[in-house]
């Protein structure tokens, strides 16, 4: 049996991904006062659309979903330490992400900001159909699993013997 067709992003095509990404926000003439970054896949798009953005406001909320390649949980649960909303009343939020698959961790991280802040929006580099939210920005529109530059490789520890216990704020 054949393994089926992946989506292949290394580095370079990430660079140039997240830059036209960061045109798309910048060219809607939207000006986020904060991204709010989905930990783990959502650091890297959140911090390299900061630079490109002249945003300087990073946040970031861990969601747990993802078990494997096609596994999850049942429901996405955020983890400690949690965002501090305080003073955001009027706040225009971009929350960054790698991939909408089902859309679920976006849709809980989506309500929860929503509740808080004044304006929310969110970025993708890959936005598959089946996603309960349809992103403002999205670089690219998949049905493939997408393999990333920073997670195709396995890790360079015992993943055993890694620290995987959530840290309680």
């Amino acid at each position: 049996m054949t393994e089926p067709a992946r989506e292949e992003m290394d580095w370079t095509k990430y660079g140039v991904a997240v830059r036209e990404l960061a045109q798309m926000v910048a060219d809607d003439g939207y000006r986020p006062d904060m991204i709010l970054a989905i930990a783990r896949g959502g650091l890297f798009v959140a911090g390299s659309l900061g630079y490109a953005l002249a945003v300087k406001n990073l946040y970031v909320m861990n969601v747990e979903y993802y078990t494997g390649v096609d596994e999850r949980l049942d429901l996405p649960v955020i983890l400690p330490p949690y965002v501090d909303w305080v003073d955001l009343a009027d706040a225009r939020v971009l929350i960054a992400d790698d991939v909408a698959d089902t859309g679920h961790t976006l849709d809980l991280v989506r309500n929860s900001a929503l509740e808080r802040v004044g304006e929310v929006r969110s970025a993708v580099l890959y936005q598959k159909p089946q996603s309960v939210v349809d992103c403002e920005y999205v670089w690219m529109h998949t049905e493939q699993w997408i393999n990333f530059p920073w997670s195709t490789e396995p890790p360079v520890v015992d993943v055993g013997q890694a620290a995987h216990k959530v840290l309680d704020a």
